[in-house]
């Protein structure tokens, strides 16, 4: 091919990463190839059997897998959503769908039960963050929020959302501190009258990620920051509102939700350390905010800004 020109066919999906650079950065060489990212969410139906992630399964690049609601190895049977979420960060299908990091290996985590919204899940969300660590997880992608939860008693309130209340929040900052990155979904509570983030995109050491649209214009149901103790919140954006995903029919579609912008920020991240292996994971969450577009003068809803690989 001629230089300058487009190493993939990315189809539907060339918005999403054209947003972030990802497809410089793959003419590049920087796939993430050689990291590994855990995925904490709610299942992961069919992944195994997606066509869009096949080629990852062909070189046996997910590694290990667990549910830690039912305490099995087992998690392609269960809710669809992380299937979405893992198909947004690491499909290559040409044509059609490409993650930004179709290279990377991945272990596939289930912490969160669908049927019901308790605490425990915050605590499933710790053990899954340890476990990860003893695998040598680079990125941890958790497109999971936490406030309101089935018995109102448990409920957090905005002055929670301060970095050091919840326990997710203060597990992320925990496994940030041993050298993971974490990036969550800022939440899609933008619309409704909680408005703000959720735990755990408080955590002051971790990337939470609002949501825009192709024309880069803050979705409505992205959740504001800033955190409760006045910390900028979110940190980035991607495209959150018609995000190119593969179901779990292997179906291409399109769907909305903070959900989906943070597997593309979490796909960048990899790929983005993967070409500067000599950085902590600290320096590498500070290249990615200065990356924002909006950097320099922040806001509520935008964060630092819609980051990408050249910046």
């Amino acid at each position: 091919r001629k230089f300058g020109e487009e190493a993939f066919s990315y189809g539907p999906s060339q918005n999403q990463i054209q947003m972030l650079g990802a497809d410089k950065m793959h003419d590049q060489g920087f796939n993430g190839k050689g990291m590994l990212i855990g995925i904490c969410d709610g299942g992961f139906a069919n992944s195994d059997k997606n066509p869009a992630l096949k080629t990852i399964f062909a070189e046996n690049r997910v590694v290990s897998t667990y549910d830690f609601v039912k305490k099995e190895t087992s998690v392609y049977e269960d809710d669809s959503h992380g299937n979405n979420v893992f198909s947004i960060m690491a499909s290559f299908q040409e044509g059609s769908l490409i993650g930004p990091a179709y290279g990377a290996s991945f272990t596939l985590l289930r912490t969160e039960d669908g049927a019901s919204e308790t605490r425990l899940e915050e605590a499933n969300w710790l053990f899954a963050a340890e476990y990860a660590d003893s695998l040598g997880v680079d990125v941890i992608n958790t497109s999971l929020g936490y406030s309101e939860f089935d018995n109102p008693a448990d409920d957090y309130t905005y002055a929670d959302m301060n970095g050091k209340t919840a326990l997710i929040t203060r597990a992320a900052d925990l496994a940030a501190g041993v050298g993971m990155v974490v990036v969550v979904s800022a939440g899609n509570e933008g619309s409704s009258s909680w408005k703000y983030i959720s735990a755990p995109a408080d955590g002051d050491s971790v990337l939470a990620i609002a949501a825009v649209n192709s024309a880069k214009i803050a979705a409505s149901f992205s959740s504001y920051g800033p955190s409760s103790d006045g910390r900028v919140k979110p940190d980035v954006a991607a495209q959150g509102q018609a995000t190119v995903y593969s179901n779990l029919n292997g179906t291409i579609t399109a769907g909305n939700g903070t959900s989906y912008s943070a597997p593309l920020i979490a796909g960048l991240v990899a790929a983005f350390w993967q070409s500067q292996p000599h950085l902590t994971a600290m320096q590498v969450i500070d290249c990615i905010r200065r990356a924002g577009d909006r950097f320099t003068a922040p806001t509520p809803q935008y964060g630092y800004g819609i980051p990408t690989f050249a910046n």
